[in-house]
């Protein structure tokens, strides 16, 4: 299995929990804000980097992808392969967005900005799942972390890693109430030109990748759309739901900052589970960038240690 259940759990409910920022009277002020001071400073160490890695496979990747479609017409692909690495691009796209989500590419008012921007739109095209409409949901799931009715990702809590996968697949069916609805359900509640705009940015993608589809089928290539992007995509999308959603934050029953996301280890390694296993890193301190959270979190193990906080050999 992708997971190893019960490999590396966090603390089950009863156990020592990490000392809260604001703490109960029994705690010393002084200690509490001196580990939250020595936290911070190491994980300052680790924000930045090597960012032109993220837009260079970005673009990369996507001009790669882009060229499979007049290459398949022209019958001089290798459509095995290229099913292989669209599948590829589909998942590792998610990680490039990821950072464009957080700004880490470029922050506003930087001469990056526009980089920044620009991997985020591309990254995210082979899941049909656009810029606008990503980087809103994975905000909302920032600010309210396991919550049943304000994260966009609750839908994905499964009792296991068999059950998960299935989860994965059943919320983008239709008539479920999965993953689309409660996106537009928080979109209408928030209520703001930049959620009507991602919805719109949503339909516009789906109605070019459905004419795609339709257009390359009705051409006689509808095996070499399905393989490039159908395929890839829903694929892509399962992967990224299981090791982004369900695997850092099962069993969603916790919403504090040091309980709400766990350390795990996958049988497919840190690069395999596109970085989640210090998943919980990226919660802390979403400035580092995912190729630096397995370092940061060895940084920062002590320290958390000293809150209580379970950390387990990774």
């Amino acid at each position: 299995m992708f997971f190893r259940e019960g490999l590396v759990e966090a603390p089950a409910r009863g156990d020592a929990p990490a000392i809260p920022l604001t703490g109960d009277a029994s705690l010393d002020k002084h200690t509490r804000v001196a580990l939250l001071r020595e936290e911070r400073e190491i994980a300052r160490r680790f924000e930045g980097g090597k960012m032109w890695i993220y837009p260079a496979f970005a673009f990369t990747c996507y001009a790669i992808w882009l060229s499979f479609f007049p290459l398949a017409i022209m019958g001089w692909l290798n459509l095995p392969l290229a099913f292989v690495l669209s599948t590829v691009f589909a998942v590792g796209g998610y990680v490039t967005s990821h950072e464009a989500m957080h700004s880490n590419i470029g922050r506003p008012g930087s001469k990056t900005r526009w980089l920044n921007e620009w991997t985020g739109k591309v990254s995210t095209i082979i899941i049909v799942f656009p810029f606008s409409m990503a980087r809103l949901m994975h905000l909302e799931h920032h600010y309210h972390c396991n919550h049943p009715e304000k994260d966009p990702d609750y839908p994905d809590r499964a009792d296991g890693p068999w059950h998960a996968i299935y989860k994965t697949w059943l919320n983008r069916q239709p008539g479920v109430d999965g993953s689309i609805h409660i996106y537009k359900r928080i979109l209408a509640e928030m209520g703001t030109k930049e959620a009507a705009d991602s919805l719109k940015d949503t339909i516009r993608l789906q109605l070019i990748f459905l004419a795609v589809l339709f257009g390359m089928a009705w051409s006689g290539y509808a095996i070499e759309a399905a393989l490039i992007w159908w395929l890839p995509r829903h694929i892509g999308l399962s992967y990224i739901r299981f090791y982004l959603s369900w695997a850092p934050h099962h069993p969603r029953e916790e919403r504090g900052r040091y309980t709400n996301t766990r350390l795990f280890k996958s049988r497919l390694g840190h690069i395999g589970s596109i970085g989640m296993e210090t998943h919980f890193v990226h919660h802390l301190y979403p400035a580092i960038p995912s190729h630096r959270t397995k370092e940061a979190y060895y940084a920062l193990r002590p320290v958390l240690e000293k809150r209580g906080v379970h950390c387990p050999e990774i």
